[in-house]
């Protein structure tokens, strides 16, 4: 039996800035439970790929459904990737597309999903992930907010911590208004057997200088397609970020 999507959620407890960050309270709620009902109300081929019984616990107590994975992976594509065969296995379908949601991000949108999948209305793509238009001058300069340069095919050409481009001949306060930053929106969807080959890739030296996965596939030639989103990211790496969430006032 094949299906068009599954949706991965990678989720791991041993987070070096927010450790246990899967099982805290957001709301009245665990993280991850937010998370995974979120996807839910799109699709019922939805999976937590964790490699720690507590959130495999936790997941099954919702009525999620969650594969046990290897604690020696380095990034969540190689997990999606083990967790793709893991559940191809276990339930017998097989899948064309799978999206990876990042289990810190308990406020997407469900409507983020279907723009997602738009990307692949084009039999070319391979790698697809979203974008939105910066409008305030401080998350250009945020190095912990990526940004990302696009070409006129709407392809990434760039993902970087720092302001990119370079606007010459103005002060760094005037340039949001004079160039269009984007602010990259880390959702992945990738065809399968692009997610079992990048999965397979050794760092590269990009991504080692700024901490991004994504720039190893760029610098192996593959291309990453995106796609406009409306909604921000409201991701939570630290226990300051869900100070600030609080604070805002969205839960």
């Amino acid at each position: 039996m094949q299906s068009d999507y599954l949706f991965i959620i990678p989720a791991r407890y041993a987070s070096t800035r927010f450790p246990g960050k899967p099982l805290v309270d957001v709301g009245g709620k665990s993280m991850i439970r937010r998370v995974y009902e979120q996807v839910s109300e799109k699709t019922q081929d939805v999976f937590v790929a964790t490699d720690d019984s507590r959130i495999f616990e936790a997941v099954n107590k919702f009525n999620g459904r969650a594969v046990m994975t290897s604690p020696d992976h380095k990034t969540g594509t190689e997990r999606c990737a083990e967790a793709l065969k893991l559940i191809e296995k276990n339930t017998g379908k097989k899948f064309k597309i799978i999206i990876n949601v990042q289990g810190d991000e308990p406020f997407l949108q469900p409507e983020q999903l279907d723009t997602l999948k738009l990307c692949f209305n084009d039999p070319g793509t391979q790698i697809a992930t979203l974008i939105k238009p910066i409008n305030d001058p401080e998350t250009i300069f945020d190095e912990n907010k990526t940004k990302v340069i696009i070409n006129n095919s709407k392809e990434a050409i760039y993902f970087s911590r720092t302001p990119l481009p370079f606007v010459k001949g103005y002060l760094p306060g005037e340039w949001g208004s004079r160039h269009m930053f984007y602010l990259h929106i880390g959702l992945y969807a990738y065809k399968r057997n692009i997610l079992l080959s990048i999965a397979e890739l050794e760092p590269t030296p990009l991504e080692k200088a700024e901490s991004l996965e994504q720039l190893r596939w760029i610098e192996n030639g593959y291309r990453i397609k995106t796609e406009f989103t409306q909604y921000d990211s409201y991701g939570i790496d630290t226990p300051g970020d869900l100070d600030r969430i609080k604070k805002m006032g969205l839960i």
